[in-house]
């Protein structure tokens, strides 16, 4: 009989099947603060000059904050969600829900927006009340789909949904004592 024979095959992973390597953190960093400070940028540029003419002018409730409150708030929501969406973009490719979550969450983001087009840029509280309501409710669906991928990404939405609750509160208050 014959010595045996050792024979290794190496196989390689195609490119079409490797596995995609991650981007660098500062590309999902990048993705993450863009819309958010897009969003920030063109709020601001409706809202501000309102809140200097039209604005004092309606009747608000009691409740209603000192002007100075709106940038730190914001400031910080912001934040939480960068932080929030940025953590879902650094998850692997191909996590299950990671699609559906980033899409919920762009879609809030573009009511955020609109919220402020509306109430502001078209001085309509109705028109806010008909827009905060949708946008509250896409909030919450973010955070359910966040929830699914991320669980501290999802957490890190709850002080939002805090803070667009009580500015649910204040449209609609604001919209029944002036119309």
């Amino acid at each position: 009989m014959g010595a045996g024979r050792l024979h290794v095959t190496i196989m390689s992973t195609p490119p079409s099947l490797a596995p995609a390597r991650p981007r660098p953190f500062w590309i999902d960093a990048l993705i993450a603060i863009g819309p958010v400070v897009a969003v920030s940028l063109l709020g601001n540029a409706v809202t501000i000059p309102q809140v200097t003419t039209w604005y004092p002018t309606i009747a608000k409730p009691p409740f209603n904050p000192p002007n100075w409150v709106f940038g730190p708030v914001w400031t910080t929501l912001f934040a939480l969600m960068a932080y929030g969406v940025y953590r879902i973009l650094r998850t692997p490719p191909g996590t299950p829900g990671k699609p559906q979550a980033l899409i919920a969450y762009h879609v809030q983001l573009a009511l955020n927006l609109a919220w402020s087009c509306v109430f502001f840029g078209l001085n309509s509280p109705l028109g806010g009340l008909l827009v905060i309501l949708p946008f509250l409710a896409m909030i919450l669906v973010t955070i359910a789909l966040f929830g699914r991928v991320d669980r501290l990404a999802a957490n890190l939405q709850w002080p939002y949904v805090a803070w667009v609750s009580f500015a649910t509160l204040l449209n609609v208050s604001i919209w029944w004592l002036n119309r």
